[in-house]
């Protein structure tokens, strides 16, 4: 990585991390629809980097995140787990294509990008309400909570993620 791609990623990490913490924590829609934006980080994440050291970024931005949030570690273990799972979640979307050293995130389609970031999402929802609830005689609670976040973020971060990515000819 170079000093202005590891510049790029900070100024990512600092801005999703404020606009989390500063302006989606505090919408409450319905009473209970907070989405998450910070996921994207690791939507935009290098492929080719050190997985140790994206799993510990992850750790850290979500433990950040959780700081300001007053949640008791519930980003960390839900962005370490997407962290962690990220490789096998991008061999399901984009099969081993992502593996050669040519493959990048802005050549592949639309409906591929959307597929992996909808997957980020669920997964780190279903693991951070799980954690949040941590009963089972809640079933309904956690399905709805899961289910209108997800939502939520999906559409927000895809309407940022289009935003602030380059457009493709």
């Amino acid at each position: 990585m170079g000093r202005n791609s590891i510049f790029i990623h900070i100024v990512r990490f600092v801005l999703l991390v404020l606009v989390q913490v500063l302006v989606f924590n505090q919408l409450n829609f319905l009473g209970f629809v907070n989405p998450m934006v910070y996921i994207l980080f690791f939507f935009w994440f290098p492929i080719k980097e050190n997985r140790m050291l994206f799993i510990g970024i992850g750790f850290f931005l979500g433990l950040v995140v959780d700081l300001f949030s007053d949640t008791l570690a519930l980003h960390a273990a839900a962005s370490v787990t997407i962290a962690y799972l990220r490789p096998a979640m991008m061999r399901f979307v984009f099969g081993v294509n992502y593996e050669f050293q040519s493959f990048r995130l802005s050549n592949t389609t639309r409906v591929q990008q959307f597929t992996f970031l909808a997957l980020l999402i669920l997964v780190h929802h279903v693991v951070f309400y799980s954690l949040e609830i941590f009963s089972l005689s809640n079933l309904l609670l956690l399905l709805k909570k899961v289910l209108f976040n997800v939502l939520g973020s999906i559409v927000l971060c895809t309407l940022l993620s289009s935003l602030f990515s380059p457009e493709k000819e």
